[in-house]
């Protein structure tokens, strides 16, 4: 029936279940789990799955492992066996690390070595996409489809949800309007959205670019902090202001506008990464200590939008040798790399050489 939701809407409702705390199912068959966001776990809830039959543990990533001292068994993450004696709040304070110094752990924390762990590396990606801590409780099921139905929670088979996942969900355009700028008065704005209900992505497009010659292009990743509070610690408010002030004095070019945060670990997990900063950790030991990878985006929306636009090839303004190279493997040309260089103050200096030492930025 066209009416029943499709697997990628199933896997929209996973994460709006997650955020607010309630469980999902994965599994098919006789092979299932139960899993709960660490993040929004209530003391109901975790009483709650005490009680059904099995032992329950705290999924994490191998590198939030690490800062725990707890043993990855399971190369990528690791599955710590719940205690019985510990509450809602001990589970958050395992998962969040903005908590270690005012709740450090008392371990040595207790991991299963043995059993498939798809299902467990499964509830953690869809933790990352909801971004959420990747941290989740889970317990094992034989019956998947039936405890899905007695909780009505969202059941997802393991392989289907896993392509999902990995999908890059092509972009529509929505709407758009003629926007002036300080930069350009020849401004226009274009708002895309994903096929799955995910969230919107934006193009800037500055005078009227030649769609057969290559567009001057920046691939942009929202920054609530630089861009519009103007925060001193990154260089991406006057990224931002740069590029789109050299697409003005050319008279055209277009600045794509992705809403990846925080490199792509959303605003919230990203202030806790600052948190972590001030404790003295990089920006890439904090997204470790996270939980997350050094970088959590995907760049192919970017090749998405410019298709879209109709541009084939770029003059692609970065420092970040990465862009260039999923541009041209998403078959986007890049004639010419732009280097867009900032100014440095005092606190974003060790930000920059941490990008430049560790991301390979060409700075």
């Amino acid at each position: 029936m066209s009416l029943l939701p499709t697997l990628s809407e199933l896997v929209a409702r996973a994460r709006a279940d997650l955020r607010v705390g309630l469980p999902v199912v994965l599994g098919e068959g006789a092979q299932g789990l139960i899993a709960l966001a660490a993040e929004t776990l209530t003391p109901a809830r975790l009483s709650a799955l005490r009680s059904l039959p099995g032992q329950p543990h705290v999924a994490l990533t191998a590198r939030r492992a690490e800062t725990l001292r707890a043993r990855a068994y399971d190369g990528d993450l690791a599955r710590v066996i719940l205690p019985p004696d510990v509450d809602a709040a001990w589970v958050r304070a395992l998962a969040d690390p903005a908590l270690d110094l005012d709740a450090p752990m008392k371990g040595p924390l207790a991991t299963a070595r043995e059993g498939a762990v798809g299902l467990h590396r499964l509830a953690l990606l869809l933790a990352k996409s909801a971004q959420l801590l990747p941290a989740m409780v889970t317990l094992e099921t034989d019956d998947p489809a039936g405890v899905a139905a007695t909780l009505m929670a969202t059941c997802l088979t393991p392989e289907a949800a896993a392509s999902d996942l990995a999908l890059h969900h092509p972009l529509s355009p929505v709407a758009q309007a003629r926007l002036p700028m300080e930069a350009a008065e020849q401004g226009r704005l274009h708002i895309f959205r994903p096929d799955n209900g995910g969230i919107e992505h934006y193009a800037i497009e500055i005078g009227r670019p030649d769609r057969d010659k290559p567009v001057l292009a920046r691939l942009h990743s929202a920054c609530f902090t630089g861009d519009v509070l103007g925060s001193l610690k990154c260089d991406c408010g006057p990224q931002l202001h740069a590029a789109l002030g050299a697409m003005g004095q050319a008279g055209a070019g277009v600045l794509l506008y992705l809403n990846q945060e925080g490199r792509g670990i959303g605003l919230a997990n990203k202030m806790r990464a600052y948190s972590l900063q001030d404790q003295g950790f990089d920006t890439v030991e904090a997204n470790h200590r996270l939980g997350f990878e050094d970088d959590e985006r995907d760049f192919r929306i970017g090749a998405d939008l410019l298709r879209k636009m109709g541009f084939r090839a770029v003059r692609l303004m970065t420092n970040n040798p990465r862009k260039t190279a999923m541009m041209e493997a998403e078959g986007v040309a890049v004639t010419e790399r732009v280097p867009l260089i900032t100014g440095t103050n005092r606190h974003n200096a060790h930000y920059l050489s941490v990008k430049r030492d560790k991301s390979g930025h060409m700075l």
